[in-house]
């Protein structure tokens, strides 16, 4: 007997993944955005991925980040500057957004789960600024003040965009779930 439970959330699974990956390569390149560009999405879709996705995608998602990445710096002209040795940490700041993904699959509550976004997200800032301050090797003189200004100048809109990001996959979700209540049972596509 076939069980097409599984092959449809096996669909949904291979969907989700496939869309978010696309989207990483459409927004990857410009953290901010600009008139031309939509701001960088991957912070949100490694959230994404862990609220949806099976394991089995995080490595796929974390070594696309990285491809995308190199070939961005490498061949596409976009500066370097960011590519220092705490860019390894940078996947310490994925991880900490897949894990809150995790994380928000047992939650019911909008706004617990924004909550655990928020967190996430916030984690996931300190791991890449503070790493990317103290360990980069861009600063010449790194101080306290100075670190603090970082999250001054930066914190704003990685959380912004990030959390707008999410908002919009909040709405999809609740759209879909509405159109099709049967298959938003609380399950997840994958585990």
């Amino acid at each position: 007997m076939h069980d097409t439970t599984f092959d449809g959330h096996r669909r949904v699974s291979t969907l989700i993944g496939l869309s978010l990956l696309v989207v990483m390569l459409a927004t990857r390149f410009h953290h901010f955005g600009d008139a031309l560009h939509l701001p960088d999405a991957s912070w949100a879709l490694f959230f994404l991925a862990g609220f949806y996705l099976a394991r089995v995608w995080l490595p796929v998602l974390l070594l696309a980040a990285v491809a995308i990445d190199v070939a961005a710096v490498g061949w596409m002209g976009v500066s370097g500057y960011c590519l220092t040795p705490a860019y390894a940490a940078l996947q310490l700041a994925h991880l900490a957004l897949w894990a809150g993904g995790r994380m928000a699959r047992e939650i019911r509550g909008i706004v617990a789960m924004a909550a655990v976004a928020l967190a996430a997200t916030g984690l996931a800032f300190v791991l890449s600024n503070g790493t990317f301050y103290w360990f980069g090797g861009r600063v010449a003189e790194p101080n306290w003040a100075q670190f603090a200004q970082t999250f001054v100048d930066y914190a704003p809109a990685f959380l912004t965009s990030t959390l707008v990001y999410l908002g919009v996959a909040a709405a999809a979700h609740a759209l879909a779930a509405h159109l099709a209540p049967s298959r938003f049972t609380g399950q997840h596509a994958g585990r």
